[in-house]
């Protein structure tokens, strides 16, 4: 995954914000345009942000982490996601994300320095019947364990060291 320089991401910036108004009701839809292009919010574009608007950049930053939808770094190419909702949570979802952040050495929100993988926890997948659930990637994981982590990245890695 190729790291995009600040003129890079100013410049596919540009087309967003000609599309809105200054001001502070268009925040949230340029914020949303920014990540859905990026896939997270960079600093340099949430710095053109504020320029643009005018709004102090803490002020952007607020609003930004205030919601749980926007990123600040980029995703993995193989995203993680565990459910910890109540069926999943109940049946041991908090410590299957505690071994994938042990084994993958990052915390919720973090991707791993290789890229490979980012980490996040989320409300509800809907499988809970198969619980505790994760999902990577496309792939779901149902009635997983603590012990069952390793053994699912481990295959995980083969099958896309295999496909390179």
């Amino acid at each position: 995954m190729k790291t995009l320089t600040t003129k890079e991401i100013i410049d596919q910036l540009r087309p967003i914000l000609a599309r809105h108004r200054r001001g502070r009701a268009s925040l949230i839809t340029i914020l949303q345009e920014v990540q859905e292009k990026f896939g997270y919010l960079p600093r340099e574009a949430m710095l053109e942000i504020a320029n643009f608007m005018p709004i102090a950049a803490s002020t952007i930053y607020g609003v930004a982490t205030f919601y749980n939808q926007f990123r600040f770094t980029p995703m993995g190419r193989h995203p993680i996601k565990v459910c910890l909702g109540t069926a999943c949570h109940m049946k041991g979802g908090r410590l299957v994300l505690e071994a994938l952040e042990r084994e993958l050495e990052i915390k919720v929100g973090e991707t791993t320095p290789d890229e490979e993988f980012s980490l996040n926890r989320v409300a509800c997948i809907g499988c809970c019947v198969l619980g505790p659930v994760t999902v990577i990637g496309e792939d779901i994981h149902p009635k997983m364990t603590s012990f069952k982590v390793e053994e699912v990245l481990t295959g995980f890695k083969e099958k896309t060291q295999s496909d390179t």
